[in-house]
């Protein structure tokens, strides 16, 4: 039995030190130090790279990020949730801007903001969003699967840092199951309205479970929970594999019985990850633990070389 050993903070400390510090720590940071260990070895060897992606992350500053990964190939398949790809786009030519969480909301409807907690988007945003999306829009009326409407979209944005542009010029899926529910949705709806438009949702299970299926060995890292969450792993379920490194980012308990907050420990009595894998549930705000985490882990990938 190892015994607890006190972080010592110097001035310069790299990201990776003091995440290595943390695995003679308890709580939230052995947790943190184990996952980079795992997001380590998921990167560094031959596994299929899963990433979900729920809550407001783009608007929050982590898409940068997000697309880095993509483009380093540390992505093989990402599944996310409309709204951050809304948000993508939005940052293709606007920004998001930092605001106040005690603002008064009546107030900000009247100066045409919407908040996400302490960041504020405008309706110019928004307006500006509908004019691209309705430009890039597919001509053809399909079917198309869900990721290939994506891919579409992707392939005709601009900025190289957009995760959907770095996605479809890395060839890595985008899935996006409830697509829908989102301002995509609505302005594919609107197309709709006078031009025929096909989304086979369907198809998209189609792709993932075939992926899941041919997989050697498959590692997954989970920002938030909820619908990405579920459509990873539920694709696992259907074939004879299952996880073999899981980690989670998740500011949710389990026990209220939501998905966000499961357990990767439960995910095993379902099959969706191994009773073997290596897993890490990382409780706290992903904002802050997908940064360290990511940052930890490239360092270490960088000094390998």
């Amino acid at each position: 039995m190892d015994y607890i050993r006190q972080i010592e903070i110097k001035p310069g400390i790299e990201t990776d030190q003091l995440i290595r510090m943390m695995d003679h720590c308890g709580f939230g940071a052995r947790r943190l130090s184990e996952a980079a260990d795992i997001y380590e070895e998921m990167l560094s060897e031959d596994y299929t790279k899963f990433l979900t992606l729920a809550g407001a992350m783009v608007p929050a500053g982590m898409r940068n990020i997000v697309s880095d990964l993509i483009r380093r190939g540390h992505v093989d398949i990402l599944v996310t949730t409309g709204a951050n790809m809304v948000h993508d786009i939005i940052e293709c030519f606007g920004h998001h801007w930092v605001g106040d969480s005690e603002a008064c909301d009546a107030d900000l409807r009247e100066e045409g903001v919407s908040r996400i907690y302490d960041v504020y988007v405008g309706d110019e945003e928004f307006v500006q969003f509908e004019e691209l999306l309705q430009n890039i829009l597919p001509d053809e009326t399909g079917p198309f699967s869900g990721s290939e409407f994506l891919r579409i979209l992707g392939s005709k944005l601009e900025d190289k840092k957009s995760i959907l542009r770095s996605a479809s010029d890395c060839d890595v899926p985008v899935f996006c199951p409830a697509i829908s529910d989102s301002m995509i949705g609505l302005q594919a709806w609107l197309r709709r309205q006078v031009n025929k438009l096909s989304v086979d949702a369907f198809s998209d299970i189609d792709e993932l479970v075939e992926i899941c299926y041919n997989v050697d060995k498959a590692g997954i890292l989970m920002i938030g929970g909820g619908v990405p969450k579920n459509f990873a792993l539920q694709s696992m379920l259907v074939t004879p594999k299952s996880f073999d490194l899981a980690i989670q980012l998740t500011a949710d308990h389990p026990e209220w019985g939501g998905l966000s907050g499961a357990t990767l420990s439960e995910a095993v009595s379902w099959g969706k990850i191994s009773s073997q894998a290596k897993q890490s549930v990382v409780y706290g705000d992903a904002t802050i633990t997908f940064p360290l985490l990511v940052s930890a882990t490239l360092t270490r990938l960088q000094k390998r070389m």
